[in-house]
């Protein structure tokens, strides 16, 4: 079999069992508790809102739409499709994998499979060029998009992810409370989005970011330092981003 058509087959198959695989953890749920309420549970400052999660509705989304894309005869032999190469397979994978884990309150190991899932998606955002060649929009909106905002949701996840990982181990934080972990949390992951937007001015990753922050500012909102932190960084960003592509129009 060509390997153009392997990989395609292969894509198919991983996204349809990421997609099972997270239908089955909420709908039986898997352990008898859903994401939400393993997140509502614990203490973690980071968290964002419980609507804000719906934003997986999108990426789920955004991603068949990407996986019926590449899986067209006339995208075979698409160069930008084969840079992708195999590390979609891993990202479904390792997705899926965190799901259980996660669900199981196995928190140590889900941070080595969401580790794993973010770099793939690094990789799979490197390779495609976001923000940094000419597209087709068809190209844009069925590769680019889908990959700007996982990794933007998976950026998050992944803070969040330690946190999960740090109380678990009963951490103390050094003796720093948990309102300037979160806070420093919050700055750390605004520079993250500050590179992003100097390199590749990409809205929809930003805008990712901005839809956690908002959803942090709605859930602690009875923590001042870390609702105002987050409204701020916020506000930096998508300043940021405008200065950005007003400043790349202008040098056109």
């Amino acid at each position: 079999m060509n390997q153009n058509v392997t990989r395609q087959i292969m894509n198919v198959i991983a996204l349809i069992v990421m997609l099972a695989t997270n239908s089955l953890s909420e709908a039986l749920p898997l352990n008898g508790q859903t994401s939400a309420e393993i997140a509502n549970r614990l203490p973690i400052l980071f968290v964002p809102a419980n609507y804000v999660f719906s934003i997986w509705g999108i990426i789920y989304m955004l991603l068949i739409g990407f996986g019926i894309y590449q899986a067209l005869p006339s995208q075979r032999e698409n160069p930008l499709l084969q840079k992708i190469g195999y590390w979609f397979v891993v990202s479904c994978a390792t997705n899926a994998l965190w799901l259980v884990l996660f669900h199981y309150d196995q928190f140590a190991l889900s941070m080595i499979t969401m580790v794993i899932l973010l770099i793939s998606l690094i990789v799979i955002y490197t390779r495609i060029e976001v923000g940094q060649k000419a597209l087709t929009m068809k190209e844009k909106w069925l590769i680019h998009i889908p990959f700007s905002t996982y990794l933007g949701w998976i950026t998050v996840a992944t803070v969040a992810n330690a946190s999960y990982v740090l109380y678990d181990a009963g951490w103390d934080g050094f003796g720093i409370s948990s309102e300037i972990w979160a806070t420093l949390m919050i700055v750390i992951a605004t520079g993250i989005v500050l590179s992003i937007v100097a390199t590749r001015s990409d809205i929809a990753y930003v805008s990712v970011i901005v839809w956690a922050f908002a959803g942090i500012v709605a859930k602690q909102g009875d923590t001042p330092m870390v609702a105002v932190t987050a409204s701020v960084m916020a506000v930096i960003v998508v300043i940021a981003l405008i200065l950005q592509r007003l400043t790349k129009r202008n040098n056109l």
